[in-house]
């Protein structure tokens, strides 16, 4: 468990559980739109992110204020590519194919964007963020 990326994917396993959670949470129970479902979701798994991808995945020494800002320009780039780029391909998909029920393209989407997103803000996160 050396490796960062595997030290990546354990936390991208908690906050993805924490922020996926949230989102399905906002979407469903409490009726928010794919956009702030997936906004404020997304904002919950960035803090618990941020806090241990800092202290276990890359131990950074990184000033945090210099951290923290670099941060939120990787995780709000990757939320609007990787979201955006999901909801245009899961609307695409569901309008052309039909595979399964209409009603479940959001879910789809927030699928296909958490798997792109996981992608992007792990190279984001070691090449900008907590770079040695």
């Amino acid at each position: 468990m050396n490796h960062p990326f595997f030290r990546f994917l354990l936390v991208g396993l908690m906050n993805t559980a924490v922020g996926l959670s949230s989102m399905y949470m906002l979407l469903h129970l409490a009726h928010f739109s794919y956009w702030w479902a997936t906004l404020i979701g997304n904002t919950i798994g960035a803090i618990v992110s941020y806090i241990l991808n800092r202290v276990f995945t890359f131990q950074s020494n990184a000033p945090i204020a210099d951290s923290a800002v670099r941060f939120l320009i990787v995780i709000m780039t990757c939320y609007f590519v990787s979201y955006r780029l999901a909801k245009q391909i899961a609307d695409w998909t569901m309008t052309t194919i039909s595979i399964v029920p209409p009603h479940y393209t959001n879910d789809i989407a927030i699928l296909f964007g958490t798997a792109l997103y996981t992608v992007l803000n792990y190279l984001g996160q070691k090449r900008f963020v907590f770079v040695k």
